[in-house]
């Protein structure tokens, strides 16, 4: 284990199904009871915030989802946010794609249990390196098995982003913090001006710091692991990944989101994605739960009892 990573990160990466059973179930389960947070608001939030910047790098970033939950009823019914405490766009919600990137970025026909879809890489080619490009045919031929995602794994990033499940976004001064249905994942953006940690380090969803360029968020994303690919269709990166990322609000209900990719070792130059985030509305919505790891080991259980001795 890389000796950079702290005691949180630690536990998490050792769980490939991003399942930590005590702090991270815990926070997330509160997250889903949004009558305990309720009490919160935005001034009382930057303050907690404060207190909580001299935590541990991997605490804080738990710690930082329950400090700026909002009241879920409350978020789904304002269509005009007005901006944040210090004057930035307020990114603040419950978000989700509608397109089929999950299933495969590019322009793809329907097949049995995919739904036919129009790409979201820009230019429709990935300038794949010639071995590289071997490779993501053996994935795609061997995708039912070898996809990461059919293991329970987290998804990584920017996959995650575009998985057809809602993530919720919380915004303060130092942090941006993104909590996922899926997997119960968490995502801390620091824009606190902190730069990446320094080594060779593997983390499934990366290492992101964020700086805000006009009414933009841009993140850089690096430390990555090998070991999630960008979609159920093979393609893949190593973990050289290197992203950069732009959320802008267009208008109350949307968000652009473009992310640019860099990997030498498998691509021949940078390609990007682009698509919507639109805000979910429903005057109940929430996150609920989908652990899909949890899931397969119920399932095997299960599959376990039905064997005869």
């Amino acid at each position: 284990m890389i000796p950079q990573l702290d005691r949180f990160n630690r536990k998490a990466e050792t769980r490939p199904h991003g399942r930590i059973l005590d702090l991270h179930t815990l926070i997330y389960r509160l997250i889903l009871r949004s009558d305990v947070l309720t009490k919160f608001r935005p001034r009382v939030e930057t303050a907690l915030l404060q207190e909580v910047g001299a935590v541990r790098h991997g605490f804080a970033c738990a710690i930082a989802v329950i400090l700026f939950a909002a009241p879920i009823e409350a978020a789904a019914q304002v269509s005009d946010w007005p901006p944040t405490v210090d004057g930035r766009p307020n990114l603040q919600g419950i978000w989700q794609v509608l397109n089929t990137a999950a299933w495969d970025i590019q322009d793809h026909q329907a097949r049995l249990g995919v739904p036919a879809g129009q790409g979201v890489v820009e230019g429709n080619e990935l300038p794949y390196r010639p071995e590289a490009l071997v490779k993501k045919r053996q994935n795609f031929d061997n995708r039912a098995t070898a996809d990461p995602e059919s293991k329970g794994y987290l998804p990584g990033v920017p996959r995650i982003m575009y998985m057809p499940f809602p993530f919720q976004i919380f915004q303060t001064r130092d942090y941006v913090s993104m909590a996922f249905e899926y997997d119960r994942a968490i995502r801390i953006i620091y824009t606190n001006e902190t730069q990446h940690p320094e080594g060779s380090i593997n983390w499934w969803m990366g290492d992101s710091r964020g700086r805000w360029e006009g009414n933009t968020l841009v993140v850089d994303v690096a430390h990555f692991t090998d070991q999630t690919w960008f979609d159920r269709a093979g393609n893949f990166h190593s973990d050289g990944l290197h992203l950069v990322e732009r959320f802008t609000l267009a208008g109350p209900d949307h968000i652009n989101y473009e992310v640019t990719v860099e990997d030498p070792a498998v691509y021949t130059k940078p390609w990007k994605m682009s698509m919507l985030f639109y805000r979910r509305k429903e005057r109940n919505v929430r996150l609920l739960e989908y652990d899909p790891g949890l899931l397969m080991d119920e399932a095997q259980a299960q599959r376990e009892k039905k064997e005869p001795n």
